[in-house]
């Protein structure tokens, strides 16, 4: 029944999913904008993965990157999580390509089968201990 129910909202309003994330991003973009993440009372939690197994994981440094980004600092973004700077800018592609099918190009930006094989490249090439590798990694 639940399920049914949001098929037909989905149905109704196809542009919901879309709003859903603007709403999400602006949300983000509020807390990293009051919130400084390099401060040593910082509310907003460390990376889980990091603190257990002493690796960085794909995600490592998001937060620091957004956090840049929103005041202006590309160089350190890019320093922070180069991969999630990229995806970032690729994001409206890929709602278009929601609200556009027909665009052969933007689908294979936005195809699972392209990302995962990277992200998981992008994950073991920063935890190397070698040049040019360690540049991946956060900081």
């Amino acid at each position: 029944m639940r399920t049914r129910m949001v098929n037909l909202i989905l149905l109704h309003h196809p542009r919901l999913p879309a709003i859903a994330l603007a709403g999400a991003a602006l949300a983000i973009a509020g807390i990293l904008s009051e919130f400084d993440p390099y401060s040593a009372s910082a509310v907003l939690p460390p990376c889980f993965f990091h603190a257990l197994t002493d690796f960085y994981c794909p995600g490592c440094g998001t937060t620091r990157a957004l956090h840049a980004l929103l005041h202006g600092n590309l160089t350190l973004a890019m320093q922070m999580n180069p991969m999630a700077v990229i995806a970032l800018a690729l994001i409206p592609l890929m709602l278009w390509n929601n609200l556009h099918p027909d665009r052969a190009w933007i689908a294979r930006v936005s195809d699972a089968r392209i990302w995962l094989p990277l992200v998981i490249a992008f994950a073991v090439l920063r935890n190397l201990p070698w040049q040019p590798f360690v540049w991946l990694a956060p900081g």
